[in-house]
C-alpha cells in the first residue's frame, strides 16, 4: 500500500470549543505524519468556493455560514492509505452514526456541524490541499 496525503480540517465548532489539542492527539494516535497544519479563520468568499460542490443543496448557505463564523485548524496528513484511515478516524458525518471514539462521535454537535472535514478521494485530496497549502508550505 502507497502513502498517500489527504487534506484534514477541524472546524470551528471544534477550535471553539477547545477540542483542538485532543483531536490532534487522535490523528498522531492513528499513526498520521502531519506535513501541513495551520490556523485561518476562512472567509466567507473562500467557504463558498471551497464547499462550491454543494451549491444546490439546501444546507449550502448554513454551511458557508457556520465554516467562516470561527477559525479553523488546516492540515496535510500522510500515512498508508491516508485518506480512508482519516475518514475512519473522523466517523460518519452524522455524529448519531459515528462509531464510538470517533473524532465526530466525542466531539461533533450535530449533523453539520460536525467537528472535522477529510477528502473523499485521491483526486479530491490534491484539489483541496492545493485550495489552502503551497507546496512550500509542506514539510
Amino acid at each position: 500500500m502507497a502513502v498517500e496525503r489527504t487534506y484534514a480540517m477541524i472546524k470551528p465548532d471544534a477550535v471553539t470549543n477547545g477540542h483542538t489539542g485532543r483531536i490532534l492527539s487522535i490523528i498522531q494516535e492513528h499513526g498520521f505524519k502531519i506535513i501541513g497544519l495551520k490556523q485561518k479563520s476562512i472567509s466567507p468568499a473562500e467557504a463558498e468556493a471551497f464547499y462550491a460542490v454543494h451549491r444546490e443543496r439546501p444546507f449550502y448557505a448554513s454551511l458557508v455560514t457556520f465554516m467562516s463564523e470561527g477559525p479553523s485548524v488546516l492540515l496535510v496528513l500522510e500515512r498508508e492509505d491516508a485518506i480512508k484511515k482519516w475518514r475512519e478516524a473522523m466517523g460518519a458525518t452524522n455524529p448519531a452514526n459515528a462509531a464510538d471514539g470517533t473524532i465526530r462521535k466525542l466531539f461533533a454537535e450535530s449533523i453539520e456541524r460536525n467537528a472535522a472535514h477529510g477528502s473523499d478521494a485521491p483526486e479530491t485530496a490534491a484539489q483541496e490541499i492545493q485550495f489552502f497549502f503551497s507546496a512550500s508550505e509542506l514539510l
